[in-house]
């Protein structure tokens, strides 16, 4: 399942974030955004109840599928 999500950032986080995409094709919004907030959720996550750590687990692989993504 995808949801949208439209936030406000920083305008410095924006211009930050405009750069690394314009140098790194293989990237988008999309894929940067989902690998940040899946990392946050692994570093920052509960790990005290078992459904926390199903939670932190489908979260890793966000993770880890975003990062290794390779372009098609």
């Amino acid at each position: 399942m995808t949801i949208s999500i439209l936030a406000e950032i920083p305008e410095e986080l924006h211009g930050a974030l405009s750069c690394y995409l314009e140098t790194h094709a293989s990237w988008d919004q999309d894929r940067l955004f989902a690998a940040a907030l899946s990392l946050f959720l692994v570093q920052n996550g509960e790990s005290d109840s078992t459904n926390a750590n199903l939670s932190s687990q489908q979260a890793a692989r966000v993770y880890l599928d975003s990062v290794f993504q390779h372009p098609v």
